[in-house]
């Protein structure tokens, strides 16, 4: 316990750059402090003290706006920035060197007693306000823009955005932490100016119809004339 939370102590100083000293951290950083309510919570939940766990995981909701059920499964190296508003379900697991931004939701869409949160991989990185819902994996290395709804399968080293959530970028070889939203591609953007190129070809198109159209009644009206001087 006590090893991982070194860990997550060094993930805030490696991700955050306004961090300054071990001791901001320890009394002004709630993403931290909720690790410290996870871990003795999950630890109790471990062992079969689950009553306790709850209790503890209550109270560190109640201390940091962080909800995370003890029965979750974190690794080494998670990191919570800012955190208000962030909840992590019960059968959720998450790998190595993950980043959540606040009001992120890992949640379930069923009341079965099974598998129902999610399972993410080593250094993904959930934007702020995004919700991940049902129980399928976000491949490592992946990155989840803000407010996207994920809700099935995410590949390795790509990039979803959007409601529902769509792969905009994939097989990326960077594993860093960034998610740079002022340059995720616009799934939404890109259709409709599709939408405006193609009308744009139709207006051309209907234009060209309609001058052929023009020329083809001068030529037969030219015609008509001539006929009708020939048989007068």
């Amino acid at each position: 316990m006590f090893s991982n939370l070194k860990g997550d102590l060094k993930a805030v100083f490696d991700r955050d750059p306004a961090v300054r000293s071990v001791f901001e951290i320890f009394f002004c950083y709630p993403g931290f402090h909720a690790m410290l309510f996870y871990r003795l919570s999950h630890w109790l939940w471990n062992h079969k003290r689950t009553f306790m766990g709850r209790f503890v995981s209550h109270v560190g909701r109640f201390m940091t706006g962080i909800e995370i059920h003890p029965g979750a499964k974190i690794g080494r190296g998670f990191f919570i920035d800012h955190g208000m508003g962030v909840v992590i379900g019960e059968t959720a697991e998450i790998g190595d060197n993950c980043t959540l931004y606040h009001g992120v939701t890992l949640g379930g869409t069923s009341w079965a007693k099974e598998k129902r949160h999610p399972t993410l991989g080593d250094n993904v990185v959930i934007g702020s306000g995004a919700k991940i819902l049902g129980p399928f994996t976000v491949g490592s290395n992946s990155k989840v823009g803000s407010n996207s709804v994920v809700v099935k399968e995410v590949p390795e080293s790509a990039t979803v955005v959007g409601i529902p959530g769509r792969v905009v970028l994939s097989g990326e070889k960077k594993t860093g932490v960034d998610l740079e939203h002022g340059d995720l591609p616009d799934p939404v953007a890109k259709a409709f100016t599709c939408l405006v190129e193609q009308i744009g070809r139709l207006e051309d198109q209907v234009s060209s119809l309609k001058e052929e159209q023009e020329e083809l009644k001068a030529e037969l009206a030219q015609r008509d004339s001539a006929v009708e001087k020939a048989v007068g």
